[in-house]
């Protein structure tokens, strides 16, 4: 049975001091809907994770890895040091009892805090800067290449949506809220930055230590489920940078910050963390015109099981996005990559040139449906059967079983199919493959699915669907090794895994 791989403990708090110490950090990374399990077990094998646990949309674990081998995660989007998880907070009584307890996650342990920023400064190659300075006159310490603070620019200038917080809560210097696509009012990103004359003046707290790292920094909140219906993301953006500004003395800023600090409150936990790179994980720098989204694309060909020397064949490999993760992540295999389209052809081919894979991966013009390649020549066979607006989904789904029948016979004995399916597409292969058991009923629909929380469903929701040993529904050869339902945004999707058993037509 094919279950999502959860070991370690239940939570995700952090690790003793002595652990951080020695350069033992707790991260989480953020993935796609259903990728979590891929994550989880990247963690453990690419970076000897441990105490790894994860929830819908993130991953925690504990790891001694240097951002090297941190940057080379593939299943995951975001990647971020762990400062604080927290049982969701209580959304009942007043704002300001709220606001308080979320105060509450920055100022409960500041040395940990203090112990959290010095790994993420060792992790950027930064030499922990101790400030004397009066706090009437801090002194920011600027790390940022003028490469990075133009990428930064230019992603402000793209990507957020300016939006003035009104009345009472806005601030002397205003608060900003970039609000993605599809995203309500409650759900935005909040990026708060408050006044710059320190509130600790007036307060009279003293400060947690003689020595303060002195540093720009900004908060981006995101807020959703009960919690958002009490406060707006703007309102604890705010409530948390000015509970930083008291507690450690850094000034905020909006535009160029030294440290962002993300928080996520929903009715799940409560995470605050740090993001370790600029730029998402999910963006590769070897792929010049994105075609499938990257994280699945590998997660496909991670499923392949590709071995050293293998023969791998995508038969409507598009931009070759499934390719060049796989090519990437395990060269001393050979590629081959097939599509009817010419400008598809064109635009895999600046692809692999982009990403100095000319030697490993083939490309030919062919239709799935006659393939001009020999009967068992491929170890793995992965593709992403075309579905969508642009696609004439029903012609697709009537030429399934032409398209599943050329895979098999290009497909070794013992070798696998991967299919990404859209849910019209899956229900045809089930069709198929229960018109292959001679109408047998039982055959698929017995199996149930495992959600990220390993409860059952009668639907392929979060993770992987799992077939009864005793009523595999077969195609040919073919019988079923798995399927695991994604997220492709707005839409859902499944990769369906195959294993051929015996020669075709045996």
């Amino acid at each position: 049975r094919h279950r999502p791989p959860r070991h370690g403990p239940a939570s995700g708090a952090a690790p003793p001091r002595d652990k951080m110490a020695a350069g033992r950090g707790r991260y989480f990374c953020t993935a796609g809907r259903g990728m979590e399990p891929f994550v989880a077990r990247e963690v453990r094998e690419r970076l000897a994770a441990t105490e790894v646990d994860f929830v819908s949309g993130k991953v925690f674990f504990s790891t001694e890895a240097g951002p090297g081998e941190l940057r080379k995660l593939k299943s995951g989007e975001r990647l971020f040091l762990l400062l604080k998880k927290h049982p969701p907070l209580a959304a009942s009584g007043d704002k300001g009892k709220i606001l308080h307890e979320i105060k509450s996650l920055v100022v409960e342990e500041p040395k940990y805090w203090l112990d959290v920023i010095s790994i993420w400064r060792n992790l950027h190659g930064c030499k922990v800067k101790k400030d004397n300075v009066s706090q009437e006159n801090p002194s920011p310490l600027k790390r940022k290449s003028e490469e990075e603070t133009n990428i930064a620019t230019k992603r402000q200038k793209t990507e957020q949506a300016r939006v003035t917080v009104p009345g009472k809560y806005q601030m002397e210097n205003g608060e900003r809220c970039m609000v993605p696509e599809r995203k309500s009012d409650q759900d935005c990103w909040t990026e708060s930055r408050a006044s710059l004359e320190d509130p600790s003046k007036s307060s009279g707290e003293e400060q947690t230590a003689n020595e303060q790292l002195s540093f720009s920094f900004r908060v981006s909140c995101r807020c959703s489920g009960a919690i958002a219906k009490k406060l707006t993301s703007q309102e604890i953006g705010r409530a948390v940078g000015v509970a930083l500004m008291k507690q450690f003395g850094w000034r905020a800023d909006l535009r160029d910050p030294d440290l962002e600090i993300f928080v996520h409150l929903n009715d799940i936990h409560s995470v605050v963390g740090i993001p370790l790179f600029r730029l998402p994980l999910a963006n590769r720098e070897y792929i010049k015109t994105a075609g499938l989204r990257s994280t699945i694309a590998w997660a496909m060909a991670s499923v392949a099981e590709i071995s050293a020397g293998a023969f791998v064949l995508d038969p409507m490999c598009g931009l070759g996005t499934i390719l060049l993760e796989a090519a990437k992540e395990w060269p001393e295999a050979c590629y081959w990559g097939a599509d009817i389209s010419d400008s598809q052809l064109e635009g895999a081919d600046v692809n692999i040139r982009t990403a100095g894979l000319m030697d490993k991966i083939e490309l030919l013009r062919a239709s799935v449906k006659a393939l001009p390649l020999p009967s068992e020549s491929f170890d793995a066979v992965i593709s992403d059967i075309p579905f969508g607006k642009k696609f004439k989904i029903t012609e697709d789904i009537q030429l399934l079983p032409d398209i599943l029948q050329e895979m098999e016979r290009v497909l070794r004995v013992g070798g696998t199919i991967v299919l990404l399916l859209s849910q019209e597409l899956r229900e045809r292969m089930d069709d198929i493959t229960r018109c292959a058991e001679n109408g047998s009923p039982n055959a698929s629909s017995d199996a149930k699915a495992l959600n990220v929380d390993g409860s059952s469903s009668s639907l392929v929701n979060h993770a992987e669907k799992s077939f009864p040993s005793s009523q595999q529904a077969r195609f040919g050869s073919l019988v079923p090794d798995g399927v695991y339902g994604v997220s492709l945004g707005k839409t859902d999707a499944f990769i369906y895994k195959y294993r051929k058993i015996s020669a075709a037509g045996n």
